[in-house]
């Protein structure tokens, strides 16, 4: 019995109805979406997106990391992104505690050491939401002229807030 059973046999069901129509692995609408792991969120039904129309980067908080920025710099200018969307969420756990806290909690927890690690949590959403879309605007890998806007989901209503205009 393997802890992925109830997946891989969700996925050969899936296979079997499967059908490869040839789609490329660019973003067929030229969106690129930052947000949240948050499994409250789906991205692609949230802004009535199909497969292969967008790319989606996700990490806890929604955060612009220089990860998300070597990504989306692959993305501009090999896999078809036009526009970037950095997607935070109401009721998010990055936003409620400190980087302290989250160490603290996992030593009490699990008896491990993170404070190697920044987890970057958000004192202020919206502050650290311009921040992150004015990073992505001013990485000198991306064009000056990249539409880049930043939003707020709400997990309750469904709706996206903008916050941050291109």
């Amino acid at each position: 019995m393997s802890s992925f059973d109830d997946v891989r046999s969700a996925n050969s069901a899936y296979a079997q109805r499967f059908t490869d129509i040839g789609r490329p692995g660019r973003a067929a609408r030229g969106l690129a979406v930052v947000t949240c792991m948050d499994s409250r969120i789906s991205p692609l039904n949230m802004l009535g997106l199909e497969d292969g129309d967008a790319k989606i980067l996700r990490n806890a908080g929604a955060r612009v990391t220089d990860d998300v920025l070597r990504t989306l710099v692959l993305a501009v200018h090999l896999l078809g992104v036009t526009r970037v969307m950095v997607v935070a969420h109401t009721d998010c756990r990055m936003a409620s505690v400190t980087d302290a806290e989250v160490h603290r909690s996992i030593a009490n927890g699990a008896g491990i050491d993170t404070r190697s690690l920044d987890f970057q949590t958000l004192s202020d959403q919206r502050e650290t939401l311009l921040a992150d879309v004015q990073r992505i605007r001013s990485w000198p890998y991306l064009p000056v002229d990249l539409p880049v806007a930043g939003f707020v989901y709400d997990v309750r209503t469904g709706r996206l807030g903008v916050v941050v205009t291109d």
